[in-house]
């Protein structure tokens, strides 16, 4: 926890625990805008959604600030070196490794799995698939929204077949 004499925002106020927090999710802003609802010193892009048992709301905070609350810093600077990979895969998705299909479908091949995109009935479909696995969603508005949910499907993908024995 921040020195007393520099301490600011929730870290002064009586009745805020200091200690016992849990990371309940990580989100990602298009700005670095949001203040650090405990410090409310920073200004953030990576916010740390924090929960405490002993504390009625939830607040979100900063990546130091959320090491402190959980009391262990490295955890959550790990934390936010994962979402920040993920984001720049993500930007670098729509962009690279894309081919076509004979269908004429765009379609890419990584790291075992199958992604595909194509027009259905109700807008853009996507399947992510190999021989372990299938993932699939539909009804998205255009190529690159259904490009996008292939990454995510993509990520759950890896996730699965890492967890496999």
């Amino acid at each position: 926890m921040p020195k007393e004499t520099t301490a600011t925002g929730k870290w002064r106020e009586p009745g805020v625990p200091h200690k016992g927090w849990t990371c309940v999710g990580i989100e990602e802003l298009e700005e670095q805008d949001h203040l650090c609802e405990m410090c409310e010193a920073r200004q953030v892009r990576f916010v740390h959604v924090m929960q405490n048992s002993r504390y009625p709301n939830e607040l979100r905070v900063g990546c130091v600030c959320a090491g402190h609350m959980e009391g262990d810093v490295a955890q959550a600077k790990e934390r936010e070196k994962s979402a920040r990979n993920r984001s720049s895969r993500r930007k670098t998705w729509l962009s690279k490794g894309w081919r076509t299909s004979r269908k004429g479908n765009p379609y890419r091949n990584k790291e075992g799995l199958n992604a595909s995109v194509f027009q259905s009935g109700r807008g853009w479909s996507t399947i992510v698939q190999n021989d372990h696995i299938k993932l699939s969603a539909s009804g998205l508005p255009t190529e690159d929204a259904a490009k996008l949910k292939a990454f995510e499907l993509f990520e759950d993908g890896q996730k699965i077949l890492k967890r496999r024995p």
